[in-house]
């Protein structure tokens, strides 16, 4: 045994030296050809250009309400089937609140949606919907799964990425305003770079710098690839749907994606800097490199200007203390006697802390001739101020104004082993004009690369962008796709389960909606297909489990934002400030105990601040929060194109005993005993409406009625609405709406 292991051993060694060599040899050796594309490749459904498909005739037209409809119900009819009949106008009207806000109706907004009989009144809501503030915190939240967004680093620093969260607030103020998105892909990879670059399009190219970064890497060369390699692989799947990453150390197995392309997207983004102090990140004032060169200009004056006025106030500083009229202690006035080199700490200490009232007691005692020189040295300062405002900071990565730097393509995706420069440009399967990006310097002395490449990508002729986002949008409507590998619509992705609807959508989307997401919402929202219930089908669902045909809405658990969004909304607690700084949400104690500083790593829990929607939760890549990471939150390493839907019992455990949802059926009942006081009844039928958005039923009235006996002590009762609550808190209806 012992000499066969030796022999397996031996071989091993052997086989691992061979594949050194060969490795040395591919690293090192002659330049590798670069395959060349043909018409077949660009053959494959996603690399054709989109063309408007015709509307398929259909024999039930009553319930085509919109071409969507007609599409689905085209491929239904062929093999038969009929699509599910229309869901309870109570049940449609709670899966719009939660589908484009994300929050459960009101009472009032129930009663009134229900009263609203017009032909139209489904249409009005969806304007009201996607009107409202709460659109964009629902909607923003999906696109930040896509672009890693997280609010550190991660490694084993983590350090914290500041004024990040700027850009998130960008993304819902961009959603709720129906950025165009031709626009919003601009403005997240080029925005220093157009025309009209302004601190709203400088945020936006935070996009670049989200992922995770080693402030301490091994190699620092070799991270800096890693770094563009993230904003590539980012780009490639959230933008274009395709896994360009797989190019970095040789050609694409699957897809005509070549070793050189995806060298020439890097050399796109190569002249792109990362702000840092030593390993510290920066932030920087969000503007353009003029206007960030002009307040670093008025810093200087001012600097100036501020020694001038020390100067003055010197003058007579001495003298000042000496004379014994100030108003500072003894101790205080030593300690400005000594040179600031020569203080020690707790002199130190005594000048920090009286320095102003001592500058105070100058300007006071300053003659007038020196007084008025101050005050006109001030009003420079406020000039200066006036004519370049401070910008908001930014968490943004820089261009310089030299020539970018030279690109090449790495063997093995190895920065030490440079291969052939390469120019930018875009893949050339995408192609039928030069790939090669003519990029002469923007007006803002940028290399101009990023904003040529984004115009491509954002362009009516790219084949990818349209149909990729479409298919985003009804995926997060559906549950699923049209293409069920939404960032990968390669050789290996999924077909499209509706080709010629794909193609509608994109060339609808581009040239009737002018590029308007919502507009996208209106038209699914308003279709027969959209408006289905989710009653199975025993035929049905037997051939078609994955309800790859959409004969029925699908069945599919809300995320955890929706979930506890939800709760907050129905307990009365939801807290509706929107945009600023990430709040902390509750991590136990037990998750922290084993850092040395938990109140460090984890700011003490604060309910009324942390009441806010979950979109704006601090997002902490080493320690996620534990009720987000149960309930299947992205993963921020990468780009999430559809998150993990997983039922396991930790999720049951979380939601029945974890202390988030006891604090909300606490103050949910204690909301029930405010509006509908002691009588059993109303409050039963209030928490129904509150939660699910409907009546109770009578055999549930009778079950909770029973549970909420009258003859219990008044203690024991609020503590039973308490658990009822949870109860409710906890229904498969709430977390599965209809």
């Amino acid at each position: 045994m012992a000499a066969q292991r030796t022999r397996r051993e031996n071989s091993a060694c052997f086989v691992m030296a061979i594949g050194a060599i060969a490795l040395s040899i591919s690293v090192f050796g002659d330049e590798p050809k670069e395959y060349e594309i043909t018409d077949a490749d660009r053959d494959h459904w996603s690399f054709r250009s989109v063309a408007r498909s015709m509307v398929p005739p259909v024999k039930n037209r009553e319930w085509v309400r919109t071409p969507i409809d007609a599409f689905i119900l085209a491929k239904l009819e062929q093999t038969g089937w009929q699509p599910n009949p229309p869901a309870e106008k109570r049940d449609l009207l709670r899966r719009m609140f939660l589908d484009l806000t994300g929050l459960p109706p009101t009472i009032e907004e129930q009663d009134r949606s229900l009263a609203d009989d017009s032909p139209i009144a489904f249409e009005r809501l969806i304007d009201d919907l996607l009107s409202r503030p709460s659109y964009g915190e629902r909607w923003g939240r999906h696109w930040l799964d896509l672009v890693r967004y997280a609010e550190t680093n991660g490694y084993e620093r983590d350090g914290a990425k500041p004024s990040v969260w700027r850009y998130r607030d960008y993304v819902i103020d961009a959603f709720n305003a129906d950025k165009p998105y031709d626009r919003f892909i601009v403005e997240q990879f080029a925005g220093d770079e157009l025309p009209d670059a302004v601190t709203e399009t400088v945020i936006a190219t935070g996009f670049h710098r989200l992922g995770p970064f080693d402030d301490e890497p091994a190699d620092f060369e070799q991270d800096r690839y890693d770094q563009l390699d993230d904003i590539i692989r980012t780009t490639s799947q959230a933008f274009l749907g395709i896994t360009l990453g797989c190019a970095r150390c040789h050609n694409h197995k699957f897809d005509p994606l070549t070793n050189h392309d995806y060298y020439r997207v890097a050399a796109v983004v190569n002249p792109l800097k990362r702000p840092l102090n030593g390993r510290t990140e920066l932030d920087l004032p969000a503007g353009t490199l003029a206007q960030r060169a002009a307040l670093m200009e008025r810093d200087r004056r001012i600097d100036e200007i501020r020694k001038q006025i020390s100067e003055v106030r010197d003058s007579i500083r001495s003298d000042f203390l000496a004379s014994g009229k100030s108003a500072l202690p003894a101790e205080a006035i030593a300690a400005f006697g000594i040179a600031p080199d020569k203080r020690m700490p707790p002199q130190k200490d005594l000048v920090a802390r009286h320095s102003p009232q001592l500058e105070a007691e100058l300007l006071a005692a300053l003659p007038d001739d020196k007084r008025e020189r101050v005050a006109e040295l001030e009003r420079q300062i406020t000039s200066l101020r006036e004519a370049s405002p401070d910008l908001p900071r930014g968490y943004f990565m820089t261009e310089s104004a030299e020539p970018p730097p030279k690109s090449f393509l790495l063997f093995r995706g190895q920065a030490a082993a440079r291969g052939p420069e390469v120019p930018p440009a875009v893949p050339v399967v995408l192609t039928r004009e030069s790939a090669t990006i003519s990029s002469p310097l923007s007006s803002h002395g940028t290399s101009g690369r990023r904003l040529a490449f984004a115009r491509w990508m954002a362009s009516a002729s790219n084949p990818l962008t349209a149909r990729v986002i479409v298919n985003r949008v009804w995926q997060y409507h559906f549950g699923d796709g049209l293409v069920r590998t939404p960032s990968d619509f390669g050789i290996i992705g999924e077909p499209p389960t509706h080709p010629e609807l794909l193609d509608w959508l994109a060339h609808w989307f581009v040239h009737d909606a002018n590029w308007s997401i919502k507009k996208l919402h209106r038209l699914i929202l308003s279709s027969s297909t959209y408006q289905m219930s989710k009653s199975d089908h025993p035929t049905y669902g037997e051939q078609d489990p994955r309800n790859v045909n959409f004969w029925r809405f699908p069945y599919r658990r809300l995320e955890v934002e929706a979930i506890r969004d939800s709760m907050l909304s129905a307990s009365g607690q939801l807290r509706r400030t929107m945009g600023g700084p990430g709040v902390y949400l509750e991590i136990p104690p037990e998750v922290l105990a084993g850092n040395s500083d938990p109140n460090v790593v984890w700011p003490k829990f604060d309910e009324a601040a942390s009441s806010r929607r979950t979109v704006y939760a601090f997002v902490k890549r080493a320690l996620v929060v534990p009720f987000l990471e149960v309930l299947d939150v992205c993963d921020t390493t990468r780009s999430t194109e559809l998150r993990n839907r997983t039922t396991i019992s930790t999720q049951a455990l979380t939601l029945f005993n974890g202390d988030f949802t006891n604090r909300q059926a606490k103050h949910l009942a204690e909301r029930l005993q405010r509006e509908a006081g002691d009588n059993a009844t109303r409050q039963i039928e209030l928490a129904y409406r509150l939660t699910l958005g409907r009546s109770v039923v009578p055999s549930e009235l009778a079950t909770m009625q029973r549970f909420l006996a009258d003859d219990a002590k008044s203690e024991d009762r609020r503590l039973k609405l308490e658990q009822l609550c949870r109860v409710i808190l906890n229904l498969n209806e709430f977390m599965y709406p209809n």
